[in-house]
């Protein structure tokens, strides 16, 4: 009974005071009914029927609700749609618009092209004229440079020629000169070089102890590397005397009679040919027999 009255107020729309109202009434006949129809034949009292008020809706609000909702869904699509159109004909407004622009830069376009090749040809023909008169001015030129050169030319060799013979002249007096000087420079870089590397010995010879082993005729050859200040980096026995003791003297020497100062006047290119590495013999002439 409950649900087929939940049915009914899902299906039909009715609202539950309606529906409690018809069902009393339906009650309550059927009480009369069963109580005239009873075998006691008893008097029934007859009560007074209550009255009960319904108001009844003459449409469903369900309905009212789905159809504003539907008038609401058609108005908004008929907007959209306006809303659309609008739209389709401000884009075919914008384009056709925009095809006429279109064909204006084009056609202006095509005039601009059509104007430019006229001032091309026109520009082509000027330039045309314009070479032909420069090569003609050219010609002209180029004879009366070849004339000029021409004569100059002769002027020229007669120039040529003394020049050639005070050229001789010179080269002879300066191969003269720079034989001269250049055997003058050699025979002062060598001194130069004999008197340092003199200048070495000595001060080796000067600062060498004797050891006890050491004795007549023997000698070391020394390996010594220097900076063009005179200063020893390092010293290397290239030939030994056999006598370890003569050798580790002789290198010692060296180390004590650095800074060679004297280096420091030399020509940086002298002193790299012969003193950044030096081969020194050592033979002290003080020897015991």
């Amino acid at each position: 009974m409950k649900n087929s009255i939940n049915n009914l107020i899902i299906y039909n729309g009715y609202p539950l005071s309606v529906v409690i109202a018809v069902s009393f009434h339906v009650v309550v006949l059927l009480s009369m009914l069963y109580l005239q129809v009873d075998s006691k034949a008893e008097t029934l009292e007859i009560v007074p029927a209550t009255i009960i008020k319904s108001l009844f809706i003459d449409e469903n609000p369900q309905v009212v609700n789905q159809r504003n909702v539907e008038r609401r869904r058609l108005e908004n699509l008929e907007q959209q749609k306006a809303a659309r159109e609008a739209e389709a004909r401000r884009q075919q407004e914008a384009a056709e618009s925009k095809r006429q622009a279109e064909e204006r830069a084009k056609a202006q376009a095509q005039q601009q092209e059509r104007e430019r090749q006229q001032a091309a040809l026109r520009e082509k023909a000027e330039v045309e004229r314009q070479l032909a008169e420069q090569k003609r001015i050219d010609r002209e030129v180029e004879q009366r440079r070849q004339r000029e050169v021409a004569e100059a030319r002769q002027q020229q060799d007669l120039e040529n020629q003394r020049q050639r013979q005070l050229e001789a002249e010179r080269q002879r007096d300066q191969q003269a000169r720079a034989e001269a000087a250049a055997a003058e420079a050699a025979r002062t870089e060598f001194e130069l070089i004999q008197s340092a590397t003199g200048l070495i010995q000595e001060l080796v010879q000067e600062n060498w102890s004797r050891p006890p082993s050491a004795r007549n005729g023997m000698q070391t050859v020394l390996r010594i590397t220097m900076l063009p200040t005179g200063e020893v980096t390092d010293v290397t026995v290239i030939q030994s005397s056999n006598d370890p003791a003569f050798d580790r003297a002789a290198e010692s020497a060296v180390f004590r009679a650095a800074p060679f100062r004297e280096l420091q006047g030399l020509p940086i290119k002298l002193f790299n040919e012969n003193f950044r590495s030096l081969a020194l013999t050592f033979k002290p002439e003080d020897l015991l027999n």
